[in-house]
């Protein structure tokens, strides 16, 4: 396996979780470059034996001697039962993701994909984690990421994401629309490789406001954001109704949608993707792609499994590794 090609870190996740069984199963599939999973090689090939299946991927020394598929061990701190949350295995989940983050950021590795963590059980450990996302966020220094929903032949972008609807309209304000824009617009071209996006804005009420009889939001804040990336040159254009956005018409003349708020982007998105969409952070300075699933405890070790999604989210991270080289 040449050296040249791109090399994407793995994290295995949480280890009580379905992580380490989709490792596994996809340590034997080929994909367009060099894998490396990140996590305790013994508690994959305890999954797999579970399963059925062989895991004998090599050990991870360097970028240079990368093969395929690799492993590089993180070793669990406790011993790990399928399907049961132990706090003392907090650290270990950070360290995986830790070692992933700093190779990045180090240019070992050229992008990093993430198996689901468990955010209860780091809290329960005394740790402050938020989610994948924050923790990406303050280890790299960003101080404002993107969540991008990609599946289906759709890319939705959120304004807000893990919020109360209550909080929504507070969130919203001209400044966050137009940095979040124009992050949106910069990965676009830098990630996805489109030249010009179209950028579709969705409001935040029933009918966008409905010139104000159903809320004000449009008319003081998100047309004004949009108007001004628009005398910039930006191609982003609306506010749509949500309900009028997200039809096949409309989406067909954007490159990406962005939603004010999580069930207003995701539920359209997890419709035509559901299992295999892909959650892309945008606005860091490592590429990032995640499953849109949680750690699924009940299935771990055992019970039926779809890899799809983290399929995808390896696939995507290639493609977007490959047009950064």
């Amino acid at each position: 396996m040449g050296a040249s090609l791109p090399l994407v870190a793995l994290t295995a996740g949480e280890p009580a979780g379905i992580g380490p069984d989709l490792c596994a199963l996809l340590a034997r599939e080929t994909f367009p470059g060099r894998l490396v999973i990140v996590g305790d090689p013994r508690v994959i090939a305890a999954r797999a034996r579970a399963r059925g299946i062989r895991f004998d991927a090599a050990a991870y020394r360097d970028r240079d001697s990368a093969s395929a598929i690799s492993v590089l061990d993180i070793p669990a701190r406790t011993a790990v039962t399928a399907g049961r949350l132990d706090r003392a295995n907090s650290p270990h989940v950070l360290a995986i993701l830790d070692r992933a983050i700093d190779g990045c950021m180090a240019g070992e590795f050229d992008a990093m994909v993430t198996a689901p963590v468990q955010k209860s059980v780091l809290n329960d450990a005394g740790i402050p984690f938020t989610g994948h996302t924050e923790y990406l966020a303050a280890r790299t220094g960003t101080p404002l990421v993107v969540m991008l929903l990609v599946g289906g032949g759709l890319r939705v972008a959120l304004a807000t994401t893990h919020l109360a609807l209550s909080e929504v309209p507070r969130a919203i304000t001209r400044e966050r629309l137009e940095a979040i824009v124009r992050i949106l617009d910069h990965d676009l071209r830098a990630r996805f490789g489109i030249a010009r996006p179209r950028i579709l804005v969705a409001g935040l009420n029933p009918h966008a406001g409905e010139s104000g009889y159903l809320g004000r939001e449009e008319i003081e804040v998100i047309a004004p954001a949009i108007a001004a990336l628009a005398r910039e040159g930006f191609a982003v254009t609306g506010p749509y109704p949500a309900d009028t956005l997200f039809t096949p018409r409309v989406l067909e003349g954007g490159d990406a949608a962005l939603a004010m708020f999580h069930d207003q982007g995701l539920p359209v998105l997890k419709h035509a993707a559901f299992g295999e969409a892909v959650n892309v952070t945008l606005g860091l300075p490592i590429i990032r792609t995640s499953v849109d699933h949680g750690t699924a405890l009940d299935r771990a070790g055992a019970g039926e499994v779809d890899a799809g999604s983290l399929r995808e989210a390896i696939a995507l991270a290639f493609e977007m590794a490959s047009r950064s080289r």
